[in-house]
């Protein structure tokens, strides 16, 4: 499983997310992520449908590249883990 992280640097809940996402990547070292700036990758923002007021925006990808679920604005950190670990494996 790969999360996509997109978000804009003039984004606050992007800003508000980070740390959590950092320590969230800390505690699941086999964990990969990728952010995305928002106004750098129009291709991704088209393919995912994602619209400027709903940011940041955090898409849980399978090994087989489908999308398994999805999270915008700022979910709590134990949101985020438990959909992690529903999705380990994936």
């Amino acid at each position: 499983m790969t999360v996509f992280k997109i978000g804009a640097v003039w984004c606050n809940s992007c800003n508000v997310m980070r740390p959590r996402w950092k320590e969230i990547e800390a505690e699941n070292p086999w964990l990969e992520t990728k952010y995305f700036e928002y106004d750098d990758h129009p291709e991704l923002i088209d393919k995912y449908g994602i619209e400027e007021d709903v940011m940041p925006v955090f898409i849980f990808i399978g090994s087989d590249g489908t999308e398994l679920a999805r999270l915008t604005g700022e979910p709590s950190k134990n949101e985020i883990l438990a959909l992690i670990a529903s999705y380990r494996d994936k």
